[in-house]
């Protein structure tokens, strides 16, 4: 290990430790800072991270994805109005519930579609024509209505802020590594900073080079653009890990030092890949049209969607992407018509675009939100949160096609069978990658962890 006594000074002039780090971090910028403002921190553990810790590795059995796309509609999606067609509840509109509540029939028309004969709505006609590739978990349920602690559960398994879990992308990355070094494995666009903000893609207490690494929806990355030559910024990024490493190997040293090692070098690395990969521009008019690329916040889920299939095709091991706006206590219906508008046609180019460039069958995708909504009205033109009932679909790797697992009642406020819970969501995903959830953990504060916690079951009746 290198003496940073023995390193020559920057610039050529003789300086102190923190002399010398000020200077590398004036040249390097956001890479410094990120280490001397502490911004991705994580806790100490029992053991050392390997040398390298984002290398390929084994699952516990034989995975059938190899990545995973999670299409996360924040908000809470209306299923009575898009993928859950109740004909009593149609029939039924106006009537009073028990409760009091006056039950609401959804305004959109359904048809069925595929060989499966699936209902859908008349919101998503180019997602309708894939749903024999879909396999629906119609029965899901979570613990809380309220949309930070339903968001934060959803993305790190506990809904509670004070204890601050690691992101399901940050248990992958740690379980399985990276299939490309020379990238992020775990990538999130355009994530809101509502609800939870960095939590849900955070490493928590798992070293942060596990964290996810942020995008907008125009393919940037924030201060990822050197501000000195390459051979300059090469020099001053060894000066700083050199100062590093010292102070790693200090006894006591903290293990999050490791993680901003690490993390320094991947910077460096993906400095010249990441904005060649996140460049959509170098596709073919006939992708973007078939995305519906444009400009503007309309454009935003289809540039989003088409980034999702280039960082997946390149070695990605979790892909999010975000549509907010699903939350829809008023303005139900002429907001859900914007809303599918901008997420129908590039959700299902995606699927083609996978599809066809033979990515599918390795490749999961998931569609969700955090919660559902109540098939009673709120106010004249709006539904209150639904946590008993809702569903999710999933596509590609290792799922039955044209499936559907779980149901609720006639009216979808209930989950009746095939009831699956967050956890068991969790527990189902790891296992489609190869990961047993109740080993994959990490030893913190005296006890293993796990994204499942104490709970989880993989519902293996969904597995092709």
């Amino acid at each position: 290990m290198p003496n940073i006594r023995s390193i020559p000074a920057v610039m050529g002039t003789r300086c102190s430790r923190r002399q010398a780090l000020q200077t590398a971090g004036a040249g390097f910028g956001y890479l410094a800072l990120t280490a001397l403002l502490g911004e991705t921190a994580a806790a100490s553990s029992a053991e050392r991270t390997a040398a390298e810790p984002l290398s390929p590795k084994r699952p516990h059995f034989q995975a059938k994805a190899k990545r995973i796309i999670f299409l996360f509609m924040e908000g809470a999606m209306s299923q009575m109005d898009t993928f859950e067609y109740k004909p009593q509840l149609q029939g039924d509109d106006g009537k009073i519930a028990p409760g009091g509540a006056t039950l609401t029939a959804s305004k959109f028309k359904f048809a069925q579609h595929g060989q499966t004969g699936t209902w859908v709505s008349e919101l998503f006609p180019h997602v309708a024509r894939h749903v024999d590739k879909f396999c629906f978990l119609r029965g899901l349920h979570t613990d809380t209505p309220a949309h930070p602690q339903a968001v934060m559960q959803l993305h790190t398994g506990t809904a509670l802020a004070s204890l601050t879990r690691p992101s399901m992308g940050a248990w992958l990355l740690y379980g399985l590594g990276t299939e490309n070094h020379d990238l992020p494995g775990y990538v999130t666009i355009n994530p809101s900073p509502n609800f939870g903000g960095a939590i849900n893609y955070g490493s928590a207490f798992l070293p942060a080079h596990f964290q996810g690494t942020r995008v907008n929806d125009s393919g940037e990355m924030a201060n990822l653009k050197p501000q000195v030559a390459a051979s300059l910024q090469r020099r001053q990024i060894d000066l700083i890990q050199a100062m590093n490493r010292d102070a790693a190997a200090r006894p006591g040293a903290p293990d999050q030092i490791e993680g901003v090692i690490q993390s320094f070098e991947l910077a460096f690395r993906m400095q010249d890949k990441v904005p060649e990969l996140l460049d959509i521009s170098r596709e073919p008019q006939s992708v973007l049209d078939a995305y519906g690329v444009r400009p503007g916040p309309e454009g935003s889920f289809a540039r989003q969607c088409l980034m999702a299939r280039r960082l997946s095709e390149a070695g990605a091991r979790f892909v999010e992407i975000t549509q907010s706006g699903w939350d829809h206590h008023n303005n139900l219906h002429k907001g859900l018509i914007k809303q599918s508008e901008m997420v129908d046609r590039p959700t299902a180019a995606l699927l083609t675009d996978l599809e066809q460039r033979g990515l599918l069958d390795e490749t999961l995708v998931l569609f969700g939100s955090e919660f559902g909504r109540m098939p009673t009205a709120q106010g004249p033109d709006g539904r209150d949160h639904n946590i008993t009932g809702y569903p999710m679909w999933l596509a590609g790797a290792g799922v039955k096609q044209g499936f559907s697992y779980g149901g609720t009642d006639e009216y979808g406020l209930h989950g009746v069978e095939g009831r699956m819970h967050t956890t068991d969501l969790h527990a189902t995903l790891l296992a489609l990658m190869g990961l047993d959830h109740e080993r994959l953990t990490y030893r913190y504060a005296g006890r293993d962890f796990r994204l499942t916690d104490v709970a989880g079951k993989v519902a293996a009746e969904i597995l092709a």
